[in-house]
């Protein structure tokens, strides 16, 4: 018999950006596989995460997903979904929104972020009492004048693989000390899943090294001539990738025209300081979509057009500190709603 450690991974009742909440259980088990029948619910006191009052305070977790933990010996990572007591979705748990049992819809996230140092409460990069050269050099760059928090990037990239994450990419973004990576998973659950255990790893880490992640999507101030951090998802479902025809396309974009605000709600918390119509956004009060086009609120890639209209679209208008369970929840009804 070994003793094991299981990480429960939850998202807590915080309205409107979630926070992750962990707690280990440690147990015996014999020639442990990794699987989620080896393993049960668990429970929490939701009085403590705003998901339910003192008198009754005990939520369920039920989990969903498992990963090994790339960080402990005998080490688990487990997602879970937060359930009542009588075995319903929580009005917190955005998974259970998903209509897509059958991983019809694909999904690539895009997470960008800014690393922050805890002694000087700025980005990487940032001096005290001022401000690094204006963007345009850090974008993709190499050296230590403009790249900073390589190290803890590539280590997080690392710690990303050896959990058995689908982690496709990292690149430094266009703001000193801001960074991106990419997800990719075919099933809208799963690929929240794997952003969600993503986001722990990476927020763990910081830990070790002084830093902590600043997920808002203009954290140097709306008025800054900076880009913001968002989370673009491209997805698609079988006819996206099938299709071959122009109209469709032009279809399935159209259905998100009347349903801008439903998007919105989910897509981050103040977003309408980064969605402003400049650095590569649409405003906020509009909606448009092209070929190319990383102004639009839906993009074509040139690629799709290149293969005879056969791939993916890409929705450029979720924040970076939007739940992924949300936003794929809305972006599979909205192109189920298509009338094709």
């Amino acid at each position: 018999m070994a003793k094991i450690k299981l990480e429960y991974i939850w998202l807590d009742g915080y309205f409107p950006t979630q926070n992750l909440r962990s707690k280990t259980k440690v147990e015996e088990h014999e020639d442990f596989k990794g699987t989620l029948e080896e393993i049960g619910n668990w429970s929490f006191d939701g009085s403590s995460t705003r998901q339910a009052e003192g008198g009754s305070s005990d939520c369920l977790l039920v989990p969903v997903a498992i990963y090994p933990d790339p960080d402990r010996i005998n080490g688990w990572l487990i997602m879970t979904e937060v359930m009542n007591a009588d075995g319903t979705p929580h009005v917190s748990n955005g998974r259970a929104t998903i209509d897509d049992d059958d991983n019809d819809f694909w999904f690539g996230f895009e997470q960008e972020y800014f690393i922050m140092d805890n002694k000087t409460q700025k980005p990487l990069g940032f001096p005290i009492g001022g401000y690094p050269a204006p963007q345009g050099m850090y974008y993709c760059s190499v050296g230590g004048k403009n790249t900073h928090g390589r190290d803890f990037v590539e280590e997080h990239a690392d710690l990303c693989i050896e959990a058995g994450l689908n982690f496709e990419g990292i690149n430094q973004e266009v703001a000193s000390g801001q960074w991106e990576y990419q997800l990719f998973a075919k099933g809208a659950k799963k690929a929240g899943d794997e952003i969600w255990i993503s986001r722990y790893l990476l927020d763990r880490l910081t830990e070790k090294y002084g830093y902590y992640i600043e997920y808002h999507p203009k954290p140097l101030g709306k008025d800054m001539d900076w880009n913001g951090s968002g989370m673009h998802a491209n997805f698609s479902n079988e006819i996206l990738r099938t299709c071959g025809d122009k109209e469709v396309y032009a279809t399935i974009c159209e259905a998100f025209r009347p349903r801008v605000k439903e998007h919105i709600e989910v897509y981050g918390e103040f977003n309408d300081q980064r969605l402003t119509g400049l650095h590569e956004t649409a405003a906020i009060t509009d909606f448009s979509w092209g070929i190319s086009d990383r102004g639009a609120s839906i993009r074509i890639p040139l690629i799709v057009v290149e293969k005879g209209w056969k791939g993916w679209l890409e929705d450029r208008r979720p924040a970076s500190n939007a739940d992924p369970y949300k936003i794929a929840a809305e972006i599979v009804t909205t192109v189920k709603s298509a009338k094709i």
